[in-house]
């Protein structure tokens, strides 16, 4: 099984990916810091855009979690850009049968914050064939979720 984690945050080692290892604990698996990736909103056209190399990591993983801190209320920009670059250019079956896992955090997120990110998330899975699996916003969740990997 090959899983990916995507890493929303600015920070490579901060509180998304503390959250995220906690969750992948005693698996193997690659990250992909979406800081190190230009990737333009829906519609720019970037050089060097590396959205393509994301969707070619996803395509090649089992099981895939992306990490978004909660900036302003929701995700993060860069998994924003992820999400909204996808329509279009991802076929619903090319990642059909892959499991989706959401890392959300933040310093003090209210329930609505949380609730809105989870909805896009399911969402996002639901349209391109994959099965989410829950999101994680502590170390609790991402514990009791472990589970499922």
């Amino acid at each position: 099984m090959k899983i990916l984690f995507i890493n929303g945050s600015p920070n490579e080692n901060g509180n998304t990916a503390n959250l995220a290892s906690i969750l992948l604990n005693g698996k193997k698996y690659e990250t992909l810091n979406l800081t190190n990736f230009t990737i333009g909103s829906y519609g720019q056209t970037l050089p060097y855009d590396g959205l393509d190399r994301v969707i070619e990591k996803m395509k090649e993983a089992d099981t895939i979690v992306i990490g978004s801190p909660l900036y302003w209320h929701n995700i993060c920009g860069s998994v924003r850009n992820v999400l909204d670059r996808f329509y279009g250019k991802v076929d619903e079956s090319e990642l059909l049968g892959r499991k989706l896992y959401f890392v959300f955090q933040g310093a003090a997120p209210e329930k609505w914050m949380l609730d809105a990110g989870e909805y896009t998330m399911k969402r996002f899975a639901e349209l391109y064939g994959m099965k989410y699996m829950g999101m994680a916003t502590n170390s609790k969740e991402a514990e009791d979720l472990n589970k499922t990997v």
